[in-house]
């Protein structure tokens, strides 16, 4: 694996690990370590394994104990689920489809403390506590929320709840699965301002994706997942490339650049009178891309 651009402490460090779900192999040899202070992203299409990452993170999947394999988090080989949980702010899939969907806004926050699905009688949360959850829901605009139930919130708004779960005990560390999936465009971008706040606070991020629009500018870093393998690791300007995104998602694809953000279109016949105005990913060598109108391409 290349080095990390990032000179921080490793937080998650995996060594040569396979990991099954059933009698699936998810990960075959990989080696991956994520530092402090760094800034990446996982990036993969379907069933490529980006999601075991999170998985791992979380106690809820172990690599098979070969002798070659190391697994260690925060510099230890052994720890405490409960412990890394207030140093890693997960928000996952699977977490949003499992949550109680009775359970108050307010308390969704809250349940941040003890990794909870919901609140219960038998926890106990001091004043600070329940001051720092009014502190996370106005930083993220959602205080007006707080009576209503989970299964009455919108993708986007349960979204931002499990955040504000997430960031209970400020962690120096956030996980983040697919951020904006399924979120319309405004919630999409207002989700993505606010992890592009907390990166700007210095918390080192990691997210899981597999769409190039939900990468912002400040990431710096890119995993290339395929079939259980990491095929690419490196900068993102190495790596963000026509040749190499058309391999890693089987499909002809070209990266446009605008602002900072990617996204990436595909090499078909466009409608009739479709124009899109956007930079090329690589200034240096571009050409007008006869297709499609007003589009600027990358010579890869």
């Amino acid at each position: 694996m290349p080095p990390s651009p990032s000179q921080g402490r490793p937080i998650l460090d995996i060594q040569h690990a396979t990991v099954y779900r059933s009698d699936t192999c998810v990960f075959s040899d990989i080696s991956f370590t994520l530092r402090e202070d760094e800034y990446a992203a996982s990036v993969g299409p379907d069933g490529a394994g980006t999601s075991m990452l999170l998985k791992l993170l979380s106690g809820e999947a172990h690599p098979i104990p070969l002798d070659e394999m190391r697994m260690c988090l925060f510099g230890e080989e052994c720890w405490n689920v409960w412990d890394v949980r207030k140093r890693v702010g997960i928000v996952s899939h699977d977490l949003q489809r499992d949550y109680m969907i009775c359970a108050e806004g307010l308390n969704v926050v809250l349940s941040g403390i003890y990794a909870s699905n919901d609140t219960y009688e038998y926890q106990e949360f001091n004043s600070g506590q329940i001051a720092r959850v009014h502190e996370v829901m106005q930083e993220l605009e959602i205080e007006s929320l707080a009576g209503r139930r989970f299964g009455h919130l919108s993708t986007g708004e349960q979204r931002r709840f499990l955040l504000g779960r997430a960031l209970m005990h400020d962690p120096p560390v956030l996980v983040l699965d697919e951020p904006t999936s399924g979120l319309d465009l405004k919630a999409c971008f207002q989700h993505l301002d606010i992890l592009r706040a907390q990166i700007q606070k210095g918390k080192t991020v990691l997210l899981v994706t597999h769409h190039l629009h939900e990468i912002p500018p400040e990431v710096e870093r890119v995993l290339f997942l395929k079939e259980g393998r990491i095929i690419a690791d490196g900068r993102k300007d190495q790596h963000f490339t026509d040749g190499q995104l058309s391999r890693l998602f089987d499909r002809p694809l070209t990266l446009v650049l605008a602002n900072g953000w990617h996204q990436a279109l595909r090499l078909d016949q466009p409608p009739a009178n479709t124009t899109v105005n956007v930079r090329s990913a690589s200034p240096r060598r571009t050409l007008t891309d006869t297709r499609w109108p007003g589009v600027v391409r990358s010579i890869r």
